[in-house]
């Protein structure tokens, strides 16, 4: 009997305008190398998670706006059968405070600050900075301000704490405007292939507006100190869990050298089109995990 592999994405919404390019090729993909391969709607409760070998998290990409019901379901999924990435990562990669984790395990990040709506006055940094909520995605209510535009920050840090939600606090790296930032993507363990992005914060954009998540992608080498410490971050994930895929977002600081700015281990999008020699092998890798 051929392996059942579920590819759990999210339903179609008016509000929510990105698309899974790569959900397609890949179901064709594992289905070529030996599984039987479907996408399923995170949240339809008529599916039988359990009918699966392996539940693979894909483009789950609306969970920001039901985090509690997502990690509910992850939990109940991975005691069904195999989820990937488990539920525990799940967990704790839905809140970006785990860069704080990141930095306290001795991982290069991008500075980081958070406030809660109990924390008081906000002290904001003294040059350009952005702000976003640590429960997001996509640069979903992300905004980059100048050093004159504290009342406006505040207002946005504000906004957020009315919808409940902890503030992310970060100087603008402003190297990312010319080396853009490198997204490397990791399946199995190891690397797989990596892009260079332009930058999705251009001033002058409201934090509420819609944005371009990924401008201008394209093929990227990364360098050894990038690789090094994309292997850094991962290794520091707490309790060193199996991850079948990992994406290590980094920009460069002031001094030029690479910082961690996201570790996307629930739903990346893995630019699979950008690099397509990868399908077989992460088809290949999918179908030995459900196995």
């Amino acid at each position: 009997m051929a392996l059942a592999v579920a590819l759990a994405t999210f339903r179609p919404q008016d509000h929510i305008d990105a698309v899974d390019r790569d959900l397609p090729d890949l179901v064709r993909a594992v289905t070529a190398a030996g599984a039987t391969a479907r996408a399923e709607h995170w949240d339809d409760p008529d599916v039988d998670w359990s009918a699966y070998d392996l539940v693979l998290i894909r483009s789950t990409w609306d969970y920001i706006e039901h985090v509690a019901e997502f990690t509910a379901w992850a939990e109940r999924v991975g005691a069904m059968t195999r989820l990937a990435n488990p539920a525990g990562v799940v967990r704790w990669n839905t809140d970006k405070r785990y860069l704080g984790e990141l930095a306290a395990a001795g991982v290069p990040t991008v500075p980081t600050a958070y406030a809660t709506r109990s924390d008081g006055e906000l002290d904001l940094p003294a040059g350009e900075f952005v702000i976003k909520p640590t429960v997001g995605g996509g640069s979903h209510l992300a905004g980059r301000y100048r050093p004159d535009e504290h009342a406006a920050a505040r207002a946005h840090v504000a906004r957020l704490h009315a919808e409940g939600l902890t503030a992310l606090v970060q100087p603008y790296m402003h190297r990312i405007d010319t080396t853009g930032e490198r997204a490397l993507i990791f399946f199995g363990g190891h690397f797989r292939h990596a892009i260079r992005k332009g930058a999705v914060l251009t001033p002058g954009t409201a934090y509420d507006a819609d944005k371009i998540s990924h401008p201008d992608v394209r093929a990227w080498q990364p360098t050894d100190a990038e690789l090094a410490l994309a292997e850094r971050a991962l290794a520091a994930v707490p309790g060193a869990p199996e991850l079948l895929y990992a994406r290590v977002d980094l920009v460069d600081g002031d001094d030029g050298a690479p910082r961690v700015m996201e570790l996307e281990l629930i739903e990346p999008n893995l630019f699979l089109d950008v690099h397509p020699e990868s399908l077989p092998v992460v088809a290949e890798l999918i179908v030995k995990t459900a196995g």
